[in-house]
Formats: C-alpha cells, sequence, structure tokens
C-alpha cells in the first residue's frame, strides 16, 4: 500500500492557478479513477477535477476558499501496488478529521510519490496543510522538521525555526536565559508563537507577536498551537475574520480540540460584540485630547466602513474584468447603431414556434439573428477576423463560431456555439438553450469558451434599447441586441393597413415590432462604412427571413 499525491492538474489553456471552491470528499473516503474529487475555479469557469487513482482519501491539503497554483498537491490517496483501494480500508467508513492521526504512525507505509517526502523514524509525518503549505513557500522539507506538536505534528512556528536553522530552539534551553526564543513573526503573522492567519485578527499589532488577540471585554482565545477542523469550517474562520486555533471548544478528536463552524460563529459573535469593543484612550496632543490611535487602527485606515461588504476579485469576476480592460485599451472602438422592422421575423417564429415544441426545441430570436449574422460575415469577412498584432497580419476565419454572452451569478461567460453555419435553426435554438443552461450551472467546459470568431450580446432580455459593447478580444466585432417591442416606424400607404391610412401624405406613421441593433467594431480592422454595410446585411435578412433559407 502507498501514499500518493495528487496535484492540481492543468483545467485550461493557459491557467495558472485555481480557487478551490469545495471539497467533494471528505478522508477516509472510497474514490475511483475519474470521479470528481473537487470543484475548481479558474479564471475561466467552474470546473470539477478528478481523481488520478482508486483509492482512499487520506488527507486534503488545501481549504475551501483557497487559491492553489497549477502543479500544487491538493489531495493524497492510500492506495495499493496495482492502485486499488488499500485493502481492508471500510467503504461505508466515517471519514475522519485528521487521517494522520498519532495513533496511526506506527502502521502507515512510506509515502512513494515523485515528490514523496522522506522517510521519518516513525514512517511518516504528521503536519497540517497550513505547515506543510509553509514548508513548501520556505523550500523547507517538512519531513526533516523536528514537530514539537501533539505526536510530534509539526507546526507552523517548527517550520519557521528549521527555516531560520533553529530546528532545535524549541526543545533545547539557553545556557543562561532559558528557553530561546522563536523567529519575531513576520507582518502577515498573527496570534502567539507566530501562528500564520490569512487575515489579521481584529486591534492585532502587525509589528508584535504580544498585541492582545481580543478586544478588552471578549471571551479569551483558546491559543493553542493545532486545531482539527473540517475544510468547511475553517473557510467559516476565515469569513469571520477568525484564528481558528483560538476559538474555545470542549470536544476533542484523536486526543486533538476539534472545533465546528457553530463555535466559530459564536465566538466571532462574541468578538464583535459592543462589550467587547473598548473606545481608544484619549492621549494629549498640541492640538487638544486626540483619541489614541494604535497600530492596528493605523493599518485600517483604508478599511471599508462599518456595514460595507467585500467581496473577493478573483476568478470568473477577475477575468472579465481583466478581459474588458485588455480589450479596450487594445481595440479602438466605434459603434454603429440601426434598427430592423421585424414583422415578418416575429410571424415566422410564431408559425415555427408549435414545430419546434413538437421536437422539445424552445425556440428564441437568436437563432435567426444568428444565421443572418453569419450571411453578413461571409460578404464582409472581416468581421469574422483577428488582428495579430506581433506578425503584422489580420487573419480572416473560415469558420463562423459564434460566441453567445449569458448573465450569470458569477458573471458574464460566453459560451461559443461552433460551425453555426452548418446548423438549422432548431439545431441552433437547441445549443443555445444547454449552452446558456449549463453556463448558469456553471457546469461549462473551459474548451466550450474558447474558439470564437464573432460575439453576441443580448441586453434587450433583460430590458433597453441601445448599448455600447465592448468586442470580445480578439474578435473584431460584437453584436447587442436591444428588445423586440412596437415602435413607431413610417410606412407607404401600399404596406399599411387602411385603418392607419392618412390622406394628407404618400406615407404614415404606425406602430410595429423593431429590433434595435448595436454593432460595435475595431476600427484598426473595420471601418465605419463596412460596418454599416455589414449591418444592414443582417437586418436585410432578419426583415426577410425566407433569405435565411440560403445560409
Amino acid at each position: 500500500m502507498t501514499v500518493e499525491e495528487f496535484k492540481l492538474p492543468d483545467v485550461g489553456e493557459g491557467v495558472a492557478e485555481g480557487e478551490l471552491v469545495s471539497w467533494l470528499v471528505a478522508p477516509g473516503d472510497r474514490v475511483e479513477e475519474d470521479q470528481p474529487v473537487a470543484e475548481v475555479e479558474t479564471d475561466k469557469a467552474l470546473v470539477e477535477v478528478p481523481s488520478s487513482y482508486d483509492g482512499v482519501v487520506e488527507e486534503l491539503f488545501a481549504e475551501e476558499g483557497e487559491m492553489v497554483p497549477v502543479g500544487d498537491v491538493i489531495i493524497s490517496f492510500r492506495v495499493d501496488e496495482d492502485g486499488e483501494a488499500a485493502a481492508g480500508d471500510d467503504a461505508e467508513a466515517e471519514p475522519e478529521p485528521e487521517p494522520d492521526s498519532p495513533d496511526e504512525s506506527a502502521s502507515e507505509p512510506t509515502t512513494e510519490a515523485a515528490d514523496a517526502e522522506p522517510d521519518t523514524p516513525a514512517g511518516r509525518t504528521f503536519a497540517p496543510p497550513s505547515a506543510r503549505r509553509l514548508a513548501r513557500e520556505l523550500g523547507v522539507d517538512v519531513a526533516a522538521v523536528d514537530g514539537s506538536g501533539p505526536g510530534g505534528r509539526v507546526t507552523e512556528a517548527d517550520v519557521r525555526a528549521h527555516a531560520e536553522g533553529d530546528a532545535g530552539a524549541a526543545d533545547a534551553g539557553g545556557p543562561d536565559d532559558g528557553p530561546e526564543p522563536r523567529p519575531a513573526p513576520t507582518p502577515t503573522d498573527t496570534g502567539s508563537d507566530g501562528r500564520k492567519s490569512a487575515v489579521s485578527k481584529r486591534g492585532a499589532d502587525d509589528g508584535s507577536a504580544d498585541a492582545p488577540a481580543t478586544p478588552a471585554g471578549g471571551p479569551d482565545p483558546a491559543g493553542r498551537e493545532t486545531t482539527l477542523a473540517t475544510p468547511a469550517t475553517r473557510k467559516a474562520a476565515r469569513d469571520r475574520d477568525v484564528d481558528i486555533d483560538d476559538v474555545p471548544t470542549d470536544q476533542t478528536r484523536d486526543g486533538e480540540a476539534f472545533v465546528t463552524a457553530e463555535a466559530v460563529n459564536a465566538y466571532a459573535d462574541a468578538l464583535e460584540s459592543p462589550a467587547s469593543t473598548p473606545e481608544p484612550e484619549p492621549v494629549e496632543t498640541d492640538a487638544g485630547t486626540e483619541p489614541a490611535v494604535t497600530a492596528g487602527d493605523a493599518s485600517e485606515t483604508s478599511a471599508p466602513a462599518s456595514g460595507d461588504e467585500t467581496v473577493p476579485y478573483r476568478g470568473v469576476r477577475r477575468t472579465i474584468g481583466k478581459q474588458m480592460e485588455r480589450s479596450k485599451f487594445t481595440a479602438p472602438h466605434v459603434t454603429h447603431h440601426d434598427t430592423a422592422e421585424v414583422d415578418a421575423l416575429v410571424e415566422a417564429r410564431e408559425e415555427l414556434k408549435p414545430k419546434a415544441e413538437a421536437e422539445g426545441v424552445k425556440l428564441t430570436y437568436m437563432p435567426f439573428v444568428m444565421k443572418a449574422i453569419v450571411a453578413g460575415l461571409k460578404e464582409y469577412p472581416y468581421l469574422n477576423s483577428e488582428l495579430r498584432e506581433d506578425d503584422e497580419e489580420i487573419v480572416l476565419k473560415s469558420e463562423y463560431n459564434l460566441g453567445i454572452a449569458v448573465a450569470t451569478d458569477a458573471g458574464l461567460m460566453v459560451p461559443v456555439v461552433e460551425n453555426v453555419d452548418e446548423k438549422g435553426l432548431f439545431e441552433l435554438a437547441d445549443a443555445v438553450n444547454d449552452l446558456a443552461s449549463r453556463a448558469r450551472e456553471r457546469k461549462l467546459k473551459p474548451a466550450e469558451m474558447q474558439g470564437g470568431t464573432f460575439s453576441i450580446t443580448n441586453f434587450g432580455a433583460i430590458g433597453g434599447e441601445y448599448a455600447t459593447p465592448i468586442i470580445n478580444y480578439p474578435e473584431t466585432a460584437i453584436l447587442g441586441l436591444g428588445a423586440i417591442e412596437e415602435r413607431p416606424v413610417v410606412r407607404d400607404h401600399a404596406d399599411v393597413a387602411s385603418e392607419f391610412l392618412d390622406d394628407s401624405d404618400d406615407s404614415t406613421v404606425v406602430p410595429a415590432p423593431t429590433l434595435p441593433l448595436s454593432l460595435s467594431i475595431d476600427h484598426r480592422v473595420v471601418d465605419g462604412a463596412v460596418a454599416a454595410e455589414f449591418a444592414n446585411t443582417v437586418m436585410e435578412h432578419l426583415e426577410n427571413p425566407l433569405l435565411l433559407l440560403n445560409e
């Protein structure tokens, strides 16, 4: 039986890191090869990470909400020599909060993996994910560190001491003054013994290891060296700005303190109560008496006001921002606006809807628009192109892959419908509905959002007529659709019912369904006249749907 470590794979082209959104397994769970073990949000999509082994989950090395670089170890499995689950493991066994407990050290085998740690006298190295992560950051072999925690467990302080060349300082006393102090914590360290936290405690002095852990009147911090907790509980602690080692608890697992999410929330609520927030002591200044400003206050001068909410700027939202910034600062945008009169389109859709429903397809206007766009792209190929600045060339694409912008809870996603010119209206409707549904459920694969040659955004579905859409770079154009509504249009007498006729002129104003169009182009590649001609071709096909039969 061996313990195999599994690294975060490259889950998409150009992806360097991902946020571990949730674990789908726990220590002690039996998994099969290709079974999803975690959900990871990259800067492209939310993807499931499958296991490469048949075995039993040994240890989780990352916490929910943590940003993990591609190639970092995130989980380990117990497998036998043939890759099967270790014999004797019960498939129904209850997941253990900490599978590498001291009781298992005598019977566990040596880890055999490409990047495995060397053997220790007990056969394995016991260290929580945070200590292992710190060891990787400091370039320390965690197996060579003498653990001072219960059962020889390696703590973060042990890792730091080893990195400073003082691995034995925690256990060996000095000749005169007793134990040698541990290395001073860095500005990101909080609490006692230099433990590292992703957030600073309330009121903590970034430069002092002796800063009070909690405000006066608040609950006393437990100040433990190690704490057992599920990844979800640790995420709750981060969300509440709490050091999990300080949360009081009466529960234990394998002889160590075990903290639940309820205990974290109760402790955080006690910290935030008015009684636990004393007023700063006044100090005398030349200008009079002013409240004292502590180091903690100074570090939070730019913090959000009370009641404000902060949301991490990463994942899909960060990708949208970077993509929009790149597009806007790279391609000079020009937007052309026009309006199509779509009486015939509305009638054609109404006639086809019953047949589409009989085939289980929801027919919207989007497939008609996609076909009209393809007609325009065939006639004006520069709108279906890519400018490659480094090579000083414009690539006219031979494929017609249209991206459809979809609003989701995580932000705007643009799944791509490939080979639109080769699909019928019902086939396109089915493809768009499927992609849009899976985009909202965060189930798209990264490959399904790549390879687009032209994009469409339908802001009219929410409300609105015109906009200035930002090009989905490196494409050269994007078409925005307004809402199809009845608006006043001017018609010749021959095209108007008798009740609308006005004998005073040869034309009259009548209500008719119209579709506003907003076409943004990269003016380096497409001239304004070409954009207008393209829009005219699209409108011609929308106003005469029979022309779409040729596409």
